[in-house]
């Protein structure tokens, strides 16, 4: 099977998004030679191609970018050498590896993709459900938990997740029992009006979820001066809210894990389908 044959029935498994222009395409390879196997993960990095090589696989299939643009085009095109880029570029042609990226389709699934991975692996999803934003194209869930503190919640987090440290806003004595996964925090407007006009900011109405509807969020990407701070001043108010905070690619790490299993039933088992995690960027001293 040629590695465009693989991408073809990723397509056709996704919604159709009709005259689609975004980023998922191509990055890096030559998209029709043999494919060998396949390897699913977050990002690209260099030991995720090191660790592709050593499996005998051949195509990467990615959700975040390549080369470090949020364009994410298939090479390095500002005008500035980038030594980084050049050796990367080097090790995907010396092992012929492809990389190709599915972003906006898999998070275009009902439910989306990565979600579902999220909360199957941290064995959320039987008490899990969507809810929709008018301020963001994208849904969030709302999940009950069994009552535990923040503290407890966090570290279960970072275990699962395999992560080195874990940031969190709020007390770590606060007793919660329910959570949201939240889209990205940074500022962020939808075509929704507020009543005196202007543009409903996502991150601004996730504090109404925190209001009514849960105890702790987790959200993608975070600004301080939304709902970070609204958290912080509740939990000064003695209040049970907690902001956790993995990071973005940490928070969806479980998306492509779950990507794997899809993906090896699409193969047929034809090709071997292999996750191999990104591992955690962040270090702490």
């Amino acid at each position: 099977m040629k590695k465009q044959e693989v991408i073809d029935r990723i397509l056709a498994y996704h919604p159709q998004l009709p005259d689609y222009r975004g980023c998922d395409d191509w990055k890096a390879g030559d998209r029709d030679s043999q494919c060998t196997g396949v390897a699913t993960a977050l990002s690209p990095t260099m030991n995720v191609i090191r660790r592709t090589a050593e499996l005998g696989a051949n195509l990467i299939v990615v959700h975040e970018p390549t080369f470090y643009t949020s364009l994410d085009e298939p090479g390095w095109f500002e005008d500035f050498p980038n030594q980084v880029y050049e050796e990367k570029q080097r090790l995907l042609e010396e092992h012929g590896i492809s990389v190709w990226r599915d972003h906006d389709h898999m998070h275009a699934h009902d439910p989306d993709g990565i979600f579902t991975g999220v909360l199957k692996y941290m064995g959320w999803a039987e008490n899990a459900r969507a809810e929709a934003s008018d301020a963001s194209p994208f849904s969030h869930f709302l999940v009950d938990i069994p009552e535990t503190t923040v503290e407890e919640l966090c570290r279960s987090i970072k275990e699962t997740l395999g992560l080195n440290g874990l940031r969190y806003v709020g007390d770590p004595a606060a007793r919660v029992k329910s959570l949201a996964l939240v889209g990205h925090l940074y500022p962020m407007g939808g075509r929704a009006l507020r009543r005196d006009g202007k543009p409903k900011e996502y991150s601004v109405q996730i504090i109404d979820t925190l209001e009514r509807k849960a105890d702790v969020i987790l959200p993608g990407e975070v600004i301080d001066w939304t709902v970070l701070s609204y958290v912080r001043d509740a939990a000064q108010q003695g209040r049970a809210k907690a902001v956790i905070n993995m990071g973005h690619f940490n928070w969806e790490e479980l998306g492509m894990r779950y990507a794997q299993e899809w993906l090896s039933r699409l193969l047929e088992e034809r090709l071997p389908v292999t996750y191999v995690p990104s591992g955690d960027m962040y270090r702490y001293i």
